[in-house]
């Protein structure tokens, strides 16, 4: 699926909140919600902002902004949540943009 048809899928299904999810170094799944209207086809590329400081094993404080990236190709409606999409993000870097691993 394309960032696009991710989109289109969201007004098809009348979709109102965006589940951003990835996972913590432990292996638990971990995640957002943002409204849909903040998705567009940029925050594909861009991410979106979030503060990994208080995730045990992530970041000190003074370096912590991290960059949740969402990964098209995973896109699905969320058949427990009213009006959710989920969608599985890359953790990056925003300076470097590398993938945090």
């Amino acid at each position: 699926m394309t960032p696009k048809e991710v989109l289109a899928l969201c007004r098809q299904e009348e979709i109102q909140a965006v589940d951003l999810r990835f996972m913590d170094f432990p292996g638990t799944q971990k995640h957002f919600t943002v409204p849909v209207k903040a998705l567009t086809e940029k925050s594909f590329e861009d991410g979106f902002g979030f503060d990994a400081s208080s995730m045990p094993g992530w970041q000190a404080i003074n370096e912590s902004d991290m960059l949740v990236v969402p990964q098209a190709e995973t896109a699905v409606v969320d058949p427990f949540m009213k009006a959710t999409l989920g969608i599985t993000c890359n953790i990056e870097d925003p300076i470097t943009r590398e993938d945090y691993a």
